[in-house]
């Protein structure tokens, strides 16, 4: 195969080109103001994010991070040592990660094998009344949990959206972050709506919850030097809320674009004859809207495609998640053992993520696939 350009996992850049000059202006507009945690940016965030999510007379609060969402919903509710939070054992670090910091203890239910989300029926069997406090699916990779299922099985137990991949993402009609007792997003820079920093934001359709995370996230205070709570510095900047302020209008663009290119994608390994051995699955797009923060495919011989893909393809490739949480060595202490959730261990081994990003073309995604069928035939 001739030499061929290498194909990025992601390229800000391309999204910067497009929207640089409005960034700029936004940044320059902070900083004229010397407002720069706080105030009219991130209030203004704040109102269209709730809107966006379709949550009216709902609450929204900018905070410093995805991670600190979910750990400001957690201190919200007030769980704490003794306590059990089910979650997933297949995400980013930080959802099991902010529960032990809390001092409660994560408990795991396996995923469902086809979305890589949390298997509904595995949370029931999971929670234990009244030890568990909170119930925490994710929205991976930009595609809904079975958010009906996952209600009915947590009953009165508040049920917490990790949405830090799938802001946009829908099921049956309704918005990730919408449908629990709140939703957390992630502004990270490589999300579908970035800053240009760390950034999160937590929605609730319940204003009093709402208002206890935004006294929570600025050290517990209700007016200057005094506390109600102890909370934390979860504060948003303005300049990340400015710069997402001018990318939202654009987001539902680039998520249909991720959508088309996810679509490309299937088709041309279809095309390949890939699908069905060397490709053990595609993405399920559900019924719901799939942002496709990430594509991710079930392959044979996983970690020697990766190999190939970045030392001699040049593409951008990534595993999103080699381990299991309750594999991780500094959860050891809750007992948990390999083959305890088979689905998610299987997906640890067998997922890799392509690129998927708004401004991939279709001549660069052909070179993606020809290189993986080129792997596959030992060329």
């Amino acid at each position: 195969m001739a030499d061929h350009a290498p194909v990025p996992l992601l390229d800000l850049g391309a999204q910067y080109d497009a929207v640089g000059d409005d960034v700029r202006a936004a940044v320059e507009r902070v900083l004229a103001t010397h407002i720069f945690i706080g105030g009219p940016e991130v209030e203004g965030l704040e109102a269209e994010i709730l809107d966006y999510c379709g949550m009216p007379g709902g609450s929204a609060v900018g905070l410093s991070s995805g991670t600190d969402a979910l750990l400001a919903a957690l201190m919200a509710l007030g769980v704490g040592p003794g306590d059990e939070v089910v979650t997933t054992p297949f995400t980013f670090f930080a959802t099991a990660g902010t529960i032990h910091r809390t001092g409660a203890a994560p408990v795991f239910a396996d995923i469902l094998p086809e979305t890589f989300n949390l298997d509904p029926e595995a949370v029931r069997r999971a929670i234990a009344r009244p030890r568990t406090k909170a119930v925490i699916p994710v929205h991976l990779y930009g595609q809904c949990a079975d958010m009906d299922a996952i209600l009915d099985a947590a009953g009165d137990v508040p049920v917490i959206e990790d949405a830090a991949q799938a802001l946009g993402a829908e099921d049956k009609g309704r918005r990730a972050g919408s449908m629990g007792l709140a939703g957390c997003f992630s502004f990270f820079p490589s999300k579908n709506l970035g800053a240009t920093g760390d950034a999160g934001m937590l929605v609730s359709r319940d204003p009093s919850f709402g208002e206890r995370v935004r006294k929570l996230r600025n050290h517990g205070e209700t007016t200057r030097y005094h506390h109600q709570l102890v909370g934390g510095n979860f504060r948003l900047d303005a300049m990340h809320a400015a710069a997402l302020r001018v990318k939202l209008p654009h987001l539902d663009g680039w998520s249909d674009a991720r959508g088309r290119n996810a679509e490309k994608y299937n088709t041309l390994f279809r095309e390949a004859g890939l699908v069905g051995d060397a490709i053990a699955a595609l993405p399920d797009k559900g019924a719901g809207r799939h942002v496709f923060n990430q594509y991710v495919l079930r392959v044979k011989n996983r970690d020697a495609l990766v190999k190939f893909l970045q030392s001699d393809a040049k593409v951008g490739c990534a595993i999103y998640y080699p381990i299991p949480l309750h594999l991780q060595e500094c959860f050891a202490y809750l007992g948990y053992k390999e083959g305890d959730f088979p689905a998610a261990e299987r997906a640890a081994q067998e997922t890799i993520a392509l690129p998927v990003f708004p401004e991939l073309t279709g001549e660069q995604q052909r070179y993606v696939v020809e290189s993986i069928k080129r792997f596959y035939a030992g060329k």
